[in-house]
């Protein structure tokens, strides 16, 4: 091989160590002093008067060189110039470099103003009449040569990947903040990932026209066309965790049409330690293009709610319930206790979080720290349910466990009522033995006017909570959900393993809309309404605007890199059983205001609006349920919450309650 190949030339300044720099070091704190001589004297040309000046500075000359090796030697060494891995080398090690040559030279200097001195000249010190500029001539010299050896390694990283034949792609970064600066400075670190920042995008006036860590931003997103058009980009990396599901969905749609591939940084719901890396750029989602500006969670307020205290988490092995599992053990309470009925479920959790388990543990096995508690138990079983808050006298409970597929339910009233509502009274009412000092249920937006099992049994639940925080006088508390991104049974599911069977894709009806939250954003209204609230409240989340599911399912099918109608087919199915076009939040009378919390309301007086015989319809409930009779379970429901308006029912005899057929007509609107 050639030695002027560049592979050649970028494996030799690799293979330097701190041993190579300082023989390079030598070579030029002998070669440097010369060289500003000449600049000083003008001799550089070849001229009598130039060597006559040489040769009467040459004792000058040889010793000041014997001193700069010296001196400069010992303060590189000092200063840790040979203790650097500068394949890394950044604008601090440019800085060390620059204050080891400046201290060095000032010494020089120190020790050549102070040989002019009548009492050291007397002795004939040959620096005597040395020129002054040459120390600083000298310095500047060494500077450009230290530094550039060393930075030359820097800039052989960079180049190293193209001199293997590696295939770099080029990367337009949208969003020139934190996050935006962290990912370029990863990419410039680390070469071998084979991505290089040809520029940023950003939409903020005073940033363009600008550079962050040299690399350009080039304009606004309406300039995303133009820069991967002329810088040849093949991937757009979204750097924005606090962008909005409006700004992603603009974002992707101009990529697409440009036909870049778009990928994103998580949000900030996801990015819980606040850091960002390379390693969490993925693919956009749909819980991208639905994003909302993050939920701000009183964190500390939070911490102090349950650190120290023992929390019972139902139904803990859930989507809801294991999120809620992994942020309450990172407020190191007194003992985590997780209740549920599937054991795989609670079993994976309880494993998860053993992992981080904090406290050390003592020659006898016991833990210095917070203590974690499974318990397999079904909450339909009141006396079982007793048994354990007794045995571990939970402070504080989070009320997660409920069956919620609203078909199933309309199959299964039966489950729905011993599951939803006996199960919730059961959970209840050993709270209220034990002196649960904070209870937090979680309930549904299709609790709100329910045309569904599901719901009613909801809003039913709520009314027992309601009327614990009635009877304790304790901050016994509902939390409204919206359907939840990534969740068991989620639409998103269901719809993703239809495109991944090639359609078609299924949706009931063209206008259905929906209210969506992440996990992240579920949990964090959850922890808060343990925190805000008093008592017989129900707390929603702010959830921005109602998502057509048609609209979710043409998002998904292209985010897939398939086309609606030609890849990918919808399909419209008609409404099923229960399901109605459009969720609501608030049910007729409740008084909603916002709370402390920019995002979250509260239906101040929900507690309020408890029927006088709830007991009495509560057990009429339960024994319809008992006799496995619909009839009857359904004209309970309807006493219980007067609002219930069951859809797409009918009694077929014997007590059964069947769904009704439909039909879809020819523009997708299904028809009774």
């Amino acid at each position: 091989m050639s030695i002027q190949s560049p592979r050649f030339f970028i494996s030799g300044l690799l293979a330097l160590r701190n041993r190579h720099f300082l023989i390079l070091d030598l070579v030029l704190l002998v070669i440097t002093p010369f060289l500003a001589f000449l600049l000083r004297t003008d001799s550089l040309t070849v001229q009598p008067t130039g060597w006559d000046m040489l040769s009467r500075y040459a004792d000058g000359l040889v010793f000041y060189t014997l001193l700069s090796i010296g001196l400069r030697l010992l303060v590189f060494q000092r200063m840790g110039l040979y203790r650097r891995f500068w394949r890394y080398a950044s604008i601090e090690e440019l800085g060390r470099i620059a204050w080891a040559v400046v201290l060095s030279t000032l010494l020089l200097l120190c020790i050549v103003l102070a040989s002019r001195l009548p009492l050291v000249a007397a002795f004939g010190f040959p620096l005597w009449n040395f020129p002054r500029s040459v120390v600083l001539i000298d310095g500047l010299l060494l500077l450009l040569g230290v530094g550039g050896i060393r930075f030359s390694v820097r800039l052989a990283t960079r180049w190293q990947p193209f001199a293997r034949g590696v295939q770099v792609r080029r990367v337009l970064v949208v969003g020139a903040g934190d996050a935006g600066a962290m990912i370029v400075r990863e990419m410039r670190q680390n070469p071998s990932l084979g991505l290089e920042p040809v520029g940023f995008i950003d939409d903020d006036p005073t940033k363009q026209n600008v550079r962050i860590h040299d690399v350009p931003v080039l304009g606004t997103r309406s300039d995303i066309p133009m820069a991967a058009q002329e810088y040849k980009v093949s991937q757009v990396i979204i750097a924005m965790p606090t962008a909005t599901g409006v700004t992603i969905r603009e974002i992707v749609r101009i990529c697409d049409q440009t036909g870049v591939r778009a990928r994103i940084m998580p949000g900030l719901g996801e990015l819980l330690d606040g850091r960002v890396t390379l390693k969490q750029v993925r693919d956009v989602r749909i819980e991208d293009l639905l994003r909302r500006e993050p939920v701000q969670t009183d964190v500390e307020a939070v911490a102090g709610l349950l650190r120290g205290k023992r929390v019972l988490v139902t139904g803990g092995g859930g989507s809801i319930g294991s999120e809620l599992c992994r942020q309450i053990w990172r407020s190191n309470p007194a003992e985590l206790i997780i209740l549920g009925h599937g054991e795989n479920s609670i079993f994976d959790i309880h494993n998860e979080l053993r992992g981080e388990e904090p406290g050390v543990g003592d020659e006898n096995g016991h833990r210095d720290g917070p203590q974690l508690t499974p318990i397999i138990a079904d909450i339909r079983f009141g006396e079982r349910i007793r048994q354990v808050f007794e045995r571990y006298r939970p402070q504080v409970v989070f009320h997660t466990a409920a069956h919620k597929h609203v078909p199933l339910m309309e199959m299964n009233p039966v489950e729905a009522v011993t599951n939803n509502v006996q199960g919730t009274e059961n959970v209840v009412a050993a709270a209220l033995a034990v002196g649960v000092e904070r209870f937090v249920m979680i309930s549904t937006d299709k609790a709100v006017n329910p045309t569904s099992i599901m719901g009613v049994s909801k809003r039913s639940a709520e009314l027992v909570v309601h009327r614990a925080a009635k009877v304790s006088g304790k901050p016994y508390v509902a939390v409204r959900f919206g359907n939840v991104l990534g969740s068991r049974g989620s639409v998103v599911l269901t719809f993703q393993r239809q495109i991944a069977a090639g359609g078609p894709v299924t949706v009931t009806h063209p206008e259905m809309k929906r209210f969506f939250m992440t996990i992240p954003e579920a949990v964090q209204l959850v922890l808060q309404a343990a925190v805000l609230g008093s008592g017989g409240e129900v707390f929603v989340l702010d959830m921005g605007q109602a998502v057509r599911i048609a609209d979710l399912a043409r998002d998904l099918i292209e985010l897939s890199g398939l086309r609606v109608g030609e890849d990918v087919e919808i399909v419209y199915s008609g409404m099923r059983p229960g399901e109605k076009l459009f969720e609501e939040l608030f049910i007729p009378g409740e008084r909603y205001v916002r709370t402390r919390h920019a995002k979250i309301f509260l239906a101040s007086n929900a507690g309020l609006l408890l029927p006088n015989d709830l007991d009495t319809k509560l057990a009429a409930l339960y024994r319809g349920a008992l006799q496995a009779d619909e009839t009857a379970i359904l004209e309970s429901f309807r006493r219980l919450v007067p609002e219930f308006q069951p859809v797409g029912r009918s009694v077929v005899g014997n007590g059964r309650v069947a769904p009704l057929e439909r039909e879809i007509s020819s523009n997708g609107v299904a028809l009774l």
